[in-house]
């Protein structure tokens, strides 16, 4: 069990991390979710025991670890880069770990073995690091994180470098490779899809502080919040401010928006609403919806992601398939009043679709 209790960290009088509370139990894949900036290194580095808080306790299975240094700590830790030894065989870099704590070599022989038929490299264990792929050596320094047995693993966006085959494949093998490992395993990602994916539990950070943790699921269909669901989203939720009116969302005086059956409680007035890409439809500017202006579009090839502007936001259609839109061109955006999430003033939930 791995508890931060109130950890701080201020750097040059900035708050990097602050009031951080968070216990988490071995045998899950814990992530860490959040924009670039939002504290998820710098908390795991002070995990980790590369930096020290400011304020605060780490507690790691009951004994203090607080100003413990990294190198007194049983700490595996993976990055984004592919940290390997250049001169050393795929063999010797994973099992590098146990050399250092004199493990006899038929163990070390007997582990190494086995964790590279894990991660599927048993066959490249006589290369150097440079004779494979990004991914090959990605899942060399995943060896090595795996072998030494720690019981704190720290993910540090470790599939950022990748390109998207090879994320995808191993973002399917990470919960099989640390299922059963025993271990408090972190993962850090900016990427949503990523969390939903692999996450067992999910903390959404955001300007150093936690604010949700919950599984994914959870988060993504009832978000506490409109950062959460902002952070939940990608494409960028789309967000405007509203006034409720009976069974109606008032844009302005001329643009307006039924409401949903889940806003029926709701009493009349201000507030902000989000709504997700591939719930925003598009049709021709004759239609019964909201006069937008293309700005750009994306294709993907399998979809069109389109962005729109009107009244002075853009807003995001994720659309299937292949649609030929110029920048320019007038359309309607066509809304699902059941899919709109809603918040008050202070960005708190109040609304959310069903289901």
């Amino acid at each position: 069990m791995l508890e931060l209790k109130s950890i701080t960290k201020h750097v040059r009088g900035q708050a990097h991390v602050e009031d951080v509370n968070l216990s988490l139990a071995p045998g899950e894949l814990h992530i860490l979710l959040g924009p670039t900036l939002s504290g998820k290194t710098t908390l795991m580095r002070l995990m980790a025991g590369l930096d020290k808080p400011t304020s605060g306790e780490i507690v790691m299975n009951g004994k203090a670890v607080t100003g413990a240094p990294v190198r007194k700590r049983n700490v595996a830790m993976v990055y984004q880069q592919f940290v390997n030894y250049p001169s050393l065989s795929v063999y010797e870099n994973i099992a590098s770990p146990l050399r250092v704590r004199g493990v006899a070599n038929r163990k070390i022989k007997q582990k190494v073995s086995a964790t590279a038929e894990i991660l599927g490299i048993k066959e490249f264990l006589r290369r150097r690091p440079s004779e494979l792929s990004g991914g090959q050596q990605q899942r060399v320094a995943l060896a090595r994180a795996l072998v030494k047995e720690a019981p704190l693993v720290l993910l540090d966006e470790p599939l950022a470098n990748l390109d998207y085959k090879l994320r995808e494949e191993l973002r399917t093998e990470l919960p099989r490779i640390f299922k059963g490992a025993g271990a408090v395993i972190i993962y850090a990602t900016s990427e949503p899809a990523e969390a939903m994916l692999i996450g067992d539990s999910v903390t959404c950070m955001h300007e150093g502080r936690i604010i949700s943790t919950g599984a994914a699921r959870m988060l993504y269909d009832k978000p506490n919040s409109l950062v959460t669901a902002q952070i939940m989203s990608d494409p960028p939720l789309n967000t405007i401010r509203i006034k409720k009116k009976g069974a109606v969302l008032e844009f302005d005086s001329y643009r307006h928006l039924d409401a949903g059956t889940h806003m029926d409680a709701l009493a009349d007035g201000p507030y902000e609403i989000g709504l997700r890409a591939h719930h925003l439809g598009i049709g021709a500017p004759t239609d019964n919806g909201i006069e937008a202006v293309v700005a750009t579009t994306e294709v993907t090839g399998s979809e069109t992601m389109v962005h729109a502007e009107f009244m002075g936001a853009r807003w995001v259609s994720l659309l299937p398939g292949v649609h030929a839109l110029n920048a320019g061109d007038k359309i309607s955006l066509n809304p699902d009043p059941d899919k709109v999430f809603v918040f008050d003033e202070t960005g708190v939930l109040v609304a959310a679709p069903a289901g």
